[in-house]
């Protein structure tokens, strides 16, 4: 995998395999994702969702497969030997990709401002002036214009997610992954991050979200895999949450449809 004009995808990930042990968690994960859309990957708990998420940004290192990231490319069945030149590849395709975590994992001795310019002048080397500009401006568009000298302590879950958001988008990322991002929160904060969420998907970000918000799903999914037992079961478009063709897609719908 090459990364060259000729494929169309923005995401192309092939092959991907990871063992935890004795257990195998991926086995042989191929997908696709076009640039300016929204994946949405659905499954019953220890199905891989969240290791393929993980897998894109190298917090989990696949055993095997390859995934690129527009021009950035690792393939883990054949790692360079020499320690530098696997660094410099997984920095690369890191730099691709921004993460929203289930618990936001703010910085809590940074306020809010503190927290979005921490990688944009730290990690990428731009001018502080300038990430204070933009970091302000990404407040204002997730909701929260006035509250950059706030601390996380001093907001509520929703609040401390939509930060979250803010400083993932701060890093200029060519696509956001979204793992649970409604997950930790009491449910009536959970309209408000995934308000930003739809905003961003109509916006044109590439989106690739882990997410059991089904009725969500349906309004924002350009595409959906569904996971279970470590491949993809069934995919397609939103006509997998209205029309499955798989059993086990159905009875999977059927429990969170009605746990919700």
């Amino acid at each position: 995998m090459t990364g060259t004009a000729a494929t169309t995808g923005l995401v192309e990930v092939a092959g991907l395999e990871k063992s935890f042990g004795d257990r195998q968690v991926l086995r042989g994960v191929d997908l696709t994702v076009e640039r300016g859309t929204a994946t949405v990957l659905l499954g019953p708990s220890g199905s891989g969702k969240t290791t393929v998420l993980r897998s894109l940004n190298v917090l989990e290192a696949p055993d095997r497969g390859s995934v690129r990231i527009g021009d950035a490319a690792v393939d883990f069945s054949a790692m360079p030997k020499e320690k530098g030149e696997r660094r410099r590849r997984i920095k690369a395709l890191r730099a691709r990709s921004g993460m929203v975590f289930q618990a936001h994992n703010l910085f809590p001795h940074m306020t809010v401002l503190g927290n979005l310019i921490e990688g944009p002048v730290q990690v990428q080397g731009r001018p502080r002036d300038e990430a204070v500009a933009e970091a302000r401006a990404l407040l204002e568009q997730v909701g929260l214009a006035g509250r950059e000298d706030a601390y996380p302590s001093q907001l509520s879950g929703g609040q401390q997610q939509r930060v979250g958001i803010a400083r993932a988008l701060a890093l200029k990322p060519e696509v956001l992954l979204l793992d649970e991002p409604t997950s930790a929160l009491d449910p009536e904060l959970v309209g408000e991050v995934l308000g930003v969420i739809r905003a961003l998907a109509g916006e044109g970000w590439t989106l690739i979200i882990v997410t059991h918000e089904v009725r969500f799903a349906r309004d924002v999914a350009d595409q959906v895999l569904f996971l279970d037992g470590g491949v993809i079961a069934e995919r397609g478009g939103g006509e997998v949450l209205t029309e499955p063709r798989e059993e086990r897609t159905k009875r999977f719908l059927a429990r969170v449809l009605e746990a919700g």
